[in-house]
């Protein structure tokens, strides 16, 4: 069976059509002034997932991932752009901010097993790319030079601009969310700026045809995309957020450049809340996989809990549903730790729920089922969870070693000891709770306490 993901342009689940070179895949990656929340690493799973997919039917696949690191990106007409601002933040220099984070970015897919792409490129480094591309455009009648020396976009030169977003062009209204402040220079509200006039601006600028400068957002998918994936991109991810106007305006410059249409089929990733609420640094409600780490849980819990709800549903997190990851996950592995030598086997129900859209929360369903099966042998328990965990990436046949016991908490299971002698129990309760809250769990024997790690 292949795979069928469901395209947001069409509205409908498409099949991904195997070929006999890898199949193109193109991800929106980060911008690199922060470290990504666990909202930004669920965009990352998602092609890591369709990656994991295909490659189980056979499938060779090339994924590419841009980095953003040029400082240019700006919403809510903020006066400053991200990697500078923070640069002025931290006193470096803005591409050691973009190194700093792009680091941190890596170390976060590695934490979550997310398959490295075969390539990385910088936009930093595509900036001669991005200037052919334009000058093309601008030859091509779909570009041209602003009254403000910016180069923008002729949104009405390509003729089914909104078909992937459902905007139209004479329902767009000015100041949407991501359009620059100070671009005067525009014939019509909703073109984009290719090429950005330096200004006043010092860093972060290069030479143009068109005066110093630093490009748009949307010029550096495009440019990014057709050069590395040779103008045909079978899946393009990102999140939903990204949908217009990012990739609304991106399929709009590669498809003027191509005469074609470039991407096959576009999947969007919903949003995360947490607790309820959404995930952003203004609303202080930002979670960091450092910080599940630091509380003592498995990082592979998160991706588990992001598997538990379908990636184009909008999903709510929250540290209880982290925790029952976490136990879920141990359990999981202590099954199949107890035969080692078991390989993975093939289970058609869990390959049709991984093909049908990556039907996830199906798959753990299956996983549950089997795992209380009493008819079924450990065997063919473990090779069904290995099979699913070629997709799933759980990492179900790693048992990881618990990290070392602070001296604080060795301390307090010491005074609860001495607390348990005393038949002080109050205070022996009081350190139980104190320790099960820092990520350890008590079990009082008839002579003595056990504890393990959460």
């Amino acid at each position: 069976m292949q795979l069928h993901l469901y395209d947001t342009k069409t509205r409908g689940d498409i099949a991904v059509a195997m070929q006999e070179r890898p199949i193109h895949i193109y991800c929106c990656g980060p911008t690199v002034y922060r470290n990504a929340h666990v909202g930004n690493l669920r965009t990352f799973l998602l092609s890591d997932l369709i990656r994991r997919a295909l490659e189980l039917s056979g499938q060779k696949v090339t994924l590419i991932q841009n980095i953003t690191d040029v400082g240019h990106m700006s919403d809510d007409f903020e006066a400053e752009d991200k990697i500078l601002a923070q640069s002025t933040v931290e006193n470096i220099d803005p591409f050691e901010i973009a190194r700093k984070y792009e680091e941190k970015f890596h170390a976060d897919l590695a934490l979550l097993n997310i398959i490295p792409a075969d390539r990385y490129p910088r936009a930093s480094e595509c900036i001669p790319m991005m200037q052919e591309l334009i000058a093309k455009l601008i030859a091509n009648k779909n570009a041209y030079i602003g009254s403000d020396g910016c180069v923008y976009f002729d949104a009405k030169s390509y003729p089914t601009y909104g078909e992937l977003s459902g905007n139209r062009l004479d329902a767009l209204k000015p100041g949407h969310r991501f359009e620059f402040s100070g671009e005067d220079g525009k014939r019509f509200h909703a073109d984009w700026a290719l090429w950005k006039a330096a200004g006043a601006r010092k860093k972060m600028i290069w030479d143009s045809p068109w005066g110093p400068g630093f490009p748009g957002w949307h010029i550096e998918c495009s440019a990014m995309s057709l050069k590395f994936l040779d103008e045909v991109v079978d899946v393009h991810v990102g999140g939903i957020d990204l949908r217009f106007p990012h990739h609304e305006n991106e399929r709009a410059q590669s498809n003027s450049l191509s005469g074609k249409e470039i991407v096959v089929l576009w999947s969007h990733g919903e949003h995360l809340l947490f607790e309820g609420r959404k995930m952003s640094k203004s609303s202080g409600n930002v979670v960091l996989l450092q910080d599940v780490v630091k509380k003592g849980f498995d990082p592979l819990a998160i991706r588990l809990a992001l598997l538990e709800n379908r990636y184009r549903s909008q999903m709510d997190l929250s540290w209880d549903s982290i925790a029952a990851a976490h136990s879920t996950l141990r359990r999981w592995r202590k099954l199949v730790s107890q035969s080692p030598s078991i390989s993975p086997f093939p289970t058609p129900e869990i390959s049709h729920a991984i093909n049908a859209d990556l039907d996830t929360p199906r798959v753990i369903q299956i996983l549950r089922e089997i795992e209380k099966n009493g008819k079924l042998s450990a065997e063919s328990k473990i090779g069904a969870f290995l099979f699913a965990d070629l997709v799933l990436g759980l990492r179900l046949d790693h048992q990881a070693a618990p990290p070392p016991l602070p001296n604080h908490l060795a301390q307090m299971l010491s005074d609860r000891e001495y607390a348990r002698d005393s038949k002080n129990w109050a205070e022996s309760d009081r350190l139980r709770q104190e320790l099960e809250s820092s990520g350890l769990v008590i079990k009082d024997g008839p002579t003595a306490q056990e504890w393990e790690w959460r």
